[in-house]
């Protein structure tokens, strides 16, 4: 569901900037589009306790859960980040694609609903421990016509990653190995 804000104002400055940046990626991609795939690897650790290090290049999180499951809180719980990366990628995969269209949106609020079973969680019951439902509400502050902003964000989503990682069955697979095996 998409809500749409109006409020006059031209393109700004940043977004004249962040839709350069968008073109000469675009163009450093078309001109070579084998060097457009990669991997990213992230790593997470947990020792004592239920918190969980993570890190990527030069960023790090900590993951935790609440002291009702066993955790110390010491840092949101792995579903917040999931749930986080949905509504960030969505929120800028819509902002981007406005700016680089020469359409201003003043805001982009994404908002990321998810139903659980949690019982199913722990096996209880015969349910699902993935969602069993998701809702993403988007609503943009605005003076483009409604039929505009709804085409970006259709588009936007058909491209953003972590929209389709949650909605589009995708080859998953893992690996076991013991310490020192690796």
């Amino acid at each position: 569901m998409t809500q749409i804000h109006t409020l006059s104002k031209a393109t700004s400055d940043r977004d004249l900037r962040i839709r350069t940046a968008q073109e000469a990626v675009i163009a450093r991609m078309t001109a070579a589009p084998e060097k457009a795939r990669s991997t990213l690897t992230t790593h997470g650790r947990v020792d004592e306790g239920l918190a969980c290090r993570v890190s990527q290049g030069k960023f790090e999180a900590t993951l935790d859960l609440g002291p009702g499951m066993g955790g110390d809180a010491a840092g949101p719980s792995p579903g917040f980040f999931a749930r986080a990366a949905i509504v960030g990628c969505v929120a800028i995969a819509v902002k981007m694609l406005a700016a680089r269209g020469g359409i201003r949106f003043e805001a982009v609020d994404v908002k990321v609903e998810m139903e659980f079973d949690d019982a199913a969680l722990f096996g209880i019951g015969d349910g699902n421990a993935a969602p069993v439902a998701t809702r993403i509400l988007v609503a943009i502050t605005t003076d483009a016509d409604q039929g505009v902003v709804q085409d970006i964000v259709r588009r936007a989503l058909d491209m953003d990653p972590w929209f389709l990682a949650l909605r589009d069955p995708q080859k998953v697979s893992a690996r076991v190995t013991l310490a020192g095996d690796a």
